[in-house]
């Protein structure tokens, strides 16, 4: 794997106390009034050293005993410092009520300010200096093809993982230098810079970048954009963006393509429901290939086996995977499909308009078509609705604030953990419900409730955080779709010049060009299947697409590769293949 190395990082494992020190205490102006109090300070305390000295030698004089001024010094600093030999003493009250008066000096000189000011003045300065250079400022100057990103967000930190995965270099810029060194010690490339300084682009080497990202408010992406555009007119930036208003505006900044994230994952959580009727439900396009799913309940297909099915012979369609309640697998052969089943469908459009002749245009199998529940009416929940619109699917919105309703869209008022409001909105007829709040508590406790009054509602959930995904599931979720992931997701497709395609959580379709390990080898001898659980749905070859390839097709090294698969098996390719 590719390594991003930073110019600065041999500099500091080089450094050494003292220039870094003397770096520190010339470069700042609040260093430089610092040493001039030290200079005070030391002025004080050798004034105080010659005053008591002086004192020692004329006290002693008093009491009959004669000393040196050298002497004197001596016993000064001796008893300043506490450590008192004992080996010079006063006799009388007056010498030894100075002698106290001494001691009591020294441990506020010596023993509380010294270390203090030691501190202050030379470790913390030299502290300063070493985390300073510790910190990335710049990438070499042949880092090329990298990705540049403004946040250390959910979304970045799920890119950054697909990044790795196809050993794609990165830098994330950071402002605050406390936080860069947490990042860079927790191993992220990393570099201190200010977002909106086109200098910290420069050093970014942005001119030999693959893609800036900016990931932060519609403000401050602004401002990046610009920013960018201001050194560098050509590479390209790509932004989220939370208001729909906002979309022109970074378009105009600079932006070469702008993310309303939570429109896609609304669009895509209503693309995974299943209500109306058995027909496949299209949830993604690549080129020619089309990737649909369909429920098993209310068909013939309920109690067979795959290979019982003959879809592959009767329709074109392979099945590319199965889902259970949420849990996806891959099917074989002898695998039986239940009434809670959902297939996915790989194949062209006309294998899927071929499917949906026989089991919706003649309305056979129908299941019954009451309105779908949308608990939210935020960004997300409304972009499901117009979805849902579109496939002509009837819905309701639970939403407790009023002002939130938009004109055309059917409303139930009240608190959706109410059983009151959910009776309202017809739940023991809905077919599904989507739970679309933006808080992951508030979506694990709902999805949860839901389960246990409808076992068998279809309940999709939408996370912010990857890492709630698996404690939707174990709530009840069918489906969950995670803002972070899809938003890495996207990014990466665009990078790669490829359409987003995310199936589901932690399943998506990759795109690559044949690995050297497989030319020659033909599909069935590949061993992708059985070795890395993706599944190979189409090749591409001189711009030919060939979907669903027969067991005999044999790989050339010109060829482009489509394969579906979680984000566990398409690592496990990309390891296995690519070693």
């Amino acid at each position: 794997m590719h390594t991003l190395h930073l110019k600065d990082e041999q500099d500091a494992e080089e450094m050494k106390f003292i220039p870094s020190l003397l770096a520190t205490l010339a470069s700042r102006e609040m260093t430089k009034r610092n040493i001039l109090l030290l200079v005070k300070y030391l002025l004080v305390l050798a004034s105080i050293i010659i005053v008591y000295s002086a004192s020692f030698h004329f006290i002693m004089a008093a009491e009959g005993q004669e000393h040196s001024w050298v002497t004197a010094f001596y016993w000064t600093l001796v008893t300043m410092s506490t450590l008192g030999f004992g080996d010079i003493a006063f006799t009388g009250d007056l010498g030894r009520a100075f002698s106290i008066l001494v001691l009591l000096s020294g441990i506020v000189f010596l023993m509380i300010l010294l270390p203090f000011i030691f501190i202050k003045f030379f470790f913390a300065p030299w502290m300063e200096a070493d985390a300073r250079n510790r910190a990335p400022r710049e990438l070499q100057a042949e880092i090329q093809d990298h990705v540049i990103m403004t946040s250390y967000d959910p979304i970045t930190i799920s890119l950054i993982e697909k990044l790795k995965s196809y050993q794609q270099r990165y830098v994330v810029i950071v402002e605050d230098l406390h936080r860069t060194l947490e990042l860079y010690d927790m191993g992220v490339r990393v570099a201190i810079g200010d977002i909106d300084n086109p200098l910290t682009y420069r050093k970014m080497r942005v001119d030999r970048a693959s893609l800036v990202v900016a990931t932060n408010s519609d403000q401050v992406n602004t401002n990046i954009a610009f920013t960018v555009r201001e050194e560098n007119e050509h590479v390209p930036i790509i932004t989220s963006a939370d208001s729909p208003n906002s979309v022109d505006i970074l378009s105009m900044a600079g932006s070469s393509r702008v993310l309303l994230l939570y429109e896609i994952l609304g669009e895509s959580l209503a693309n995974l429901t299943i209500a109306g009727d058995c027909k496949a439900n299209i949830i993604g396009r690549y080129q020619d290939l089309v990737i649909a799913q369909a429920p098993a309940m209310g068909t013939p297909l309920v109690g067979k086996t795959l290979s019982e099915t003959n879809l592959r012979k009767l329709y074109g369609l392979t099945v590319v995977g199965m889902w259970e309640r949420g849990k996806f697998t891959i099917p074989g052969p002898d695998s039986r499909i239940d009434r809670t089943s959902v297939l996915l469908f790989a194949g062209s459009q006309e294998n899927v308009d071929a499917y949906d002749e026989v089991y919706c245009f003649y309305h056979i199998y129908k299941i019954a078509g009451d309105p779908v529940i949308i608990i939210g009416g935020g960004r997300v929940g409304l972009a499901a609705a117009s979805r849902f619109r579109e496939r002509e699917i009837p819905c309701l919105i639970v939403e407790r604030n009023q002002k939130k309703a938009r004109e055309g869209e059917n409303y139930v008022f009240g608190d959706a953990a109410d059983i009151s409001t959910l009776e309202k909105a017809l739940l023991e007829k809905a077919p599904a419900a989507l739970i679309t709040s933006h808080d992951d508590a508030t979506n694990i406790y709902l999805t949860k409730y839901l389960r246990s009054l409808r076992p068998e509602m279809q309940i999709l959930s939408r996370a912010s955080l990857d890492r709630n995904v698996s404690t939707l599931h174990r709530a009840g979720a069918d489906f969950v779709l995670s803002h972070a992931s899809l938003g890495a997701n996207t990014i990466f497709n665009y990078l790669k010049n490829e359409e987003t395609l995310l199936l589901a959580e932690g399943l998506n379709i990759f795109h690559l060009k044949t690995p050297v390990s497989l030319v020659g080898k033909t599909l069935m001898d590949s061993g992708i299947r059985e070795n890395t659980g993706c599944t190979l749905v189409a090749v591409q070859h001189n711009g030919t697409t060939t979907i669903n390839p027969e067991p005999q097709i044999r790989f050339e090294s010109t060829d482009d590769l489509l394969l579906i698969g979680t984000f566990d098996a398409e690592r496990s390719f990309l390891k296995h293949f690519r070693s």
